[in-house]
């Protein structure tokens, strides 16, 4: 199915607040989310659809031009809410730590964020695609997020994480299957519970 984009500047209140997580289909390492003001018109693509160069490159410009913060919500709350809680958490966090009092969220998927009514929203199916500030956040967090696997896999070099950044690869469940889980891993998760 097709989704179009959208004028993102035609939701009301402003400022938009665009927001998308990343890290969910990985199995190890924490949730990020990033939410991101656009300060001025901006074209953005989906995050999957460049390569880390260029998300480096833009992530600085957007820190440097846009306003934007980044939330997570870490291995303990994934185990014990599920992922999909822990997304939705991360995306709180990172709007919260925008301090504003008013504007309209534009969020990647199909679920509001319930506890944030002081502000609208609008849940977007293929947001990143759709909305440049969804994909503002949507590389932010990446970025953020990589630079932590990164750091991780000086640690436990033996599963690879500066590669496939947690992501169910086959070398990644390969390593698994000859190391066990380390640390890092997402127990409750397939892939993983069964070599524990």
């Amino acid at each position: 199915m097709e989704y179009p984009p959208v004028n993102y500047l035609s939701f009301q209140p402003h400022p938009i607040v665009g927001v998308d997580e990343v890290g969910r289909g990985c199995l190890a390492g924490p949730v990020f989310a990033g939410a991101v003001i656009l300060n001025f018109p901006q074209k953005f693509k989906d995050s999957k659809l460049i390569s880390a160069k260029q998300r480096e490159d833009l992530a600085i410009q957007i820190k440097k031009k846009h306003k934007f913060s980044i939330g997570i919500a870490n291995l303990e709350e994934i185990e014990k809410l599920n992922i999909h809680q822990a997304s939705l958490l991360a995306m709180k966090r990172a709007v919260h730590k925008l301090n504003i009092s008013k504007g309209h969220l534009l969020i990647d998927g199909a679920f509001p964020l319930k506890e944030i009514s002081f502000l609208s929203q609008t849940a977007l199916i293929k947001g990143d695609r759709r909305a440049s500030p969804i994909s503002a956040a949507g590389i932010l967090a990446k970025t953020e997020r990589d630079k932590l696997l990164v750091k991780l896999s000086q640690l436990y070099p033996e599963y690879g994480f500066d590669k496939h950044k947690g992501y169910a690869t086959y070398k990644h469940k390969l390593a698994i299957k000859k190391h066990g889980p380390c640390p890092i891993h997402r127990k409750t998760f397939s892939g993983v519970k069964e070599h524990l």
